[in-house]
């Protein structure tokens, strides 16, 4: 697969505006401000081409990222309390709806590592569980923990995420770390 051959394809903002499905569908969902953006930016070799803002709750569409057989999808960010409350439930339901339609082969949980995963967060894991939708865990912002830091957040993981035996993915987008083994998982899915 070719990350570097990657262009953006289309944003929705709502489910009845999804064209079928073309390819492979890849999904990053996340909290606001957890570094969806920024993690496909690294992931596709490409500075800008989702958009990164510094204040959260920017991603409020389903944004299309076209590499290679395989749409990488960046899902709306969740747990942003200053957006409108018809906003918020706008693009929960647009997310809803994605998710449930049965496109998705492939979907990264983003969760901040430096801390425990949010009640959104924990959520979502259910959600993603009980309808039987393939996921990882990618456990972002990797850099900002020193060693010993690293070693009681994984030990504390087990604890804090329902079914404790996940072996998430610690990425950087500032790195770089994690992402070539996050590309080798989504490879395993492109087919």
């Amino acid at each position: 697969m070719n990350w570097n051959k990657s262009e953006f394809y289309a944003s929705y903002g709502r489910f009845s505006q999804v064209p079928s499905r073309q390819k492979v569908e890849i999904a990053f969902s996340g909290r606001s401000n957890v570094g969806k953006s920024s993690l496909i930016n690294k992931l596709l070799n490409r500075k800008s081409l989702a958009r990164v803002s510094g204040a959260p709750g920017k991603t409020v569409t389903l944004n299309f990222y076209a590499v290679d057989g395989v749409h990488i999808v960046d899902l709306p960010g969740y747990g942003y309390a200053k957006t409108a409350k018809s906003e918020r439930a706008r693009f929960g339901e647009l997310t809803e709806r994605y998710l449930k339609s049965g496109r998705v082969s492939l979907l990264v949980q983003l969760i901040d590592f430096r801390h425990p995963p949010s009640a959104d967060d924990l959520t979502m894991l259910n959600f993603l569980a009980e309808s039987k939708i393939d996921f990882i865990i990618a456990l972002t912002k990797a850099d900002k923990l020193k060693g010993k830091q690293r070693e009681e957040r994984r030990a504390t993981l087990k604890s804090e995420l329902p079914g404790g035996d996940c072996a998430p993915v610690e990425i950087s987008a500032k790195t770089g770390e994690g992402v070539e083994k996050l590309r080798q998982i989504i490879e395993a899915f492109e087919k």
